[in-house]
């Protein structure tokens, strides 16, 4: 048996799918973020080129990045970006878990939720809107516990209705009774009446 093996290479690069970014609309309100940002995986050298192109366009030459190692198994210290190098730092009781801090020459600092990749797309959604709000004072790891919050209580409340549709406990209402006697209705303070 022969086996045949292609070597041809190309020098096509294949497209960065589109950079999942939400950003606050200017506006002389300060807020706690400038928006949000939801990557595609923990990995800061695939998912870091894609954003800085995005935003060099738009804020200026991004020079220098900071995160919190908390969600990122892996801290390069220095990213290649379209046509220079962008440094990667870290701070971990400083800096939120949730936040990503962007800084360039000509315009400042920008600091963005970070969405885990896993997240959801309504989930994600919700936090976009949220972390992009003019004026808003929430900080990125209160967004995530907000959402977390209301992920947990939908979870509750889907269970509930599952169970009670799989025959559960049904909900008695005397209302729903009326053949019962109405001494089974009574609270005790009244029955001794």
């Amino acid at each position: 048996m022969t086996v045949t093996i292609d070597r041809t290479t190309t020098n096509e690069r294949v497209p960065s799918p589109p950079t999942r970014l939400s950003l606050t609309p200017a506006s002389p309100v300060p807020g706690a973020l400038d928006g949000a940002w939801w990557p595609r995986s923990r990995d800061l050298l695939r998912e870091l080129p894609t954003l800085t192109d995005v935003l060099d366009a738009r804020w200026g030459r991004i020079t220098r990045v900071s995160v919190n190692p908390a969600h990122w198994p892996v801290i390069p210290r220095k990213v290649p970006a379209t046509g220079h190098m962008v440094k990667v730092g870290w701070f971990t009781d400083e800096q939120d878990p949730h936040k990503l801090i962007l800084l360039s020459y000509t315009a400042g600092r920008w600091d963005l939720l970070v969405i885990p990749p896993e997240t959801g797309a309504a989930a994600a959604a919700r936090l976009m809107a949220a972390a992009a709000t003019v004026g808003s004072l929430l900080t990125a790891s209160s967004l995530m516990a907000s959402e977390t919050a209301t992920r947990n209580a939908r979870e509750d409340l889907s269970r509930e209705a599952e169970w009670e549709t799989d025959g559960g406990l049904p909900q008695w209402r005397p209302e729903a009774a009326p053949d019962r006697p109405p001494e089974l209705h009574r609270t005790p303070e009244l029955q001794g009446r």
